[in-house]
């Protein structure tokens, strides 16, 4: 299903031109227009999904090995050291835009700012507590 308002899956579908990496039936790959570094790409799919949560069995199998191919290529062809993959669900997440989509970052090794977070601290109990909570809704 693709939504009209949507407007990634108006540029993963060809009616709002983007610089395109990679195409297929069911993927566009478009670098950022607001990169977080050189190279900064968005993985699409043509299918619209609010979020990760949404995502089909089918659609979930390939986003991985194409975001693989995707960092072998920065990588190869952009001299990167290594590469983020950058994924929000939802507002308090960060997610700017309810489609899908999954941030490949190429990063260069020096003096660049890094997605990051203050480590907190957790007790046994806590963790089991939380495991009990959310165990629930996995079975």
């Amino acid at each position: 299903m693709r939504e009209q308002n949507c407007i990634f899956c108006r540029i993963a579908n060809g009616e709002i031109p983007s610089t395109t990496l990679y195409e297929d039936a069911r993927f566009r790959v478009i670098f950022d227009l607001s990169p977080a570094t050189r190279g900064h790409v968005l993985l699409i799919p043509k299918e619209h999904y609010a979020d990760l949560t949404e995502l089909d069995t089918e659609t979930a199998r390939e986003v991985l090995p194409l975001a693989a191919r995707i960092g072998r290529a920065m990588k190869a062809g952009l001299g990167a050291a290594g590469f983020n993959l950058v994924q929000n669900n939802g507002e308090a997440a960060g997610q700017t835009v309810r489609h899908f989509h999954l941030h490949i970052i190429p990063r260069y090794g020096a003096g660049e700012e890094l997605l990051l977070w203050k480590p907190g601290e957790s007790t046994a109990e806590e963790r089991e507590a939380l495991s009990s909570r959310m165990g629930e809704y996995l079975r």
